[in-house]
């Protein structure tokens, strides 16, 4: 798998293993492309890989009872093994702490100021 970190308009793709130490060029094919907007995920784990649900929370059309329920629409799941999931990880940290460098910390809670 690929992992692809954007930067500036350019994006940079490098695949694990030994296609690292080969200098492999990855071309990417984005023919099958499809954007999904997520707000919120899930994640489940087996012995063997991680799985994460992307979708959306919004308030309950059809509620049951008095109280306001949320729910929360799946709309994509990616599976993959912890070794990728760890690169995820370290890529995601990675571009977080440039953003905050330049904007400012990002609150962990919606509706909190920076």
């Amino acid at each position: 798998m690929a992992d692809d970190m954007t930067t500036g308009g350019s994006t940079t793709s490098t695949t694990g293993g030994a296609a690292d130490q080969q200098n492999v060029q990855v071309l990417l094919d984005e023919r099958d492309l499809k954007t999904t907007y997520s707000n919120a995920y899930r994640i489940h784990t087996s012995a063997e890989e991680v799985v994460v649900d992307l979708g959306f929370n919004m308030p309950n059309p059809n509620p049951q009872g008095a109280n306001p329920q949320l729910l929360f629409k799946v709309t994509d799941r990616v599976i993959m093994t912890y070794t990728n999931a760890k690169r995820l990880s370290a890529s995601l940290v990675q571009l977080i702490k440039r953003y905050e460098q330049q904007f400012g910390e990002i609150p962990m809670q919606p509706g909190q100021r920076r």
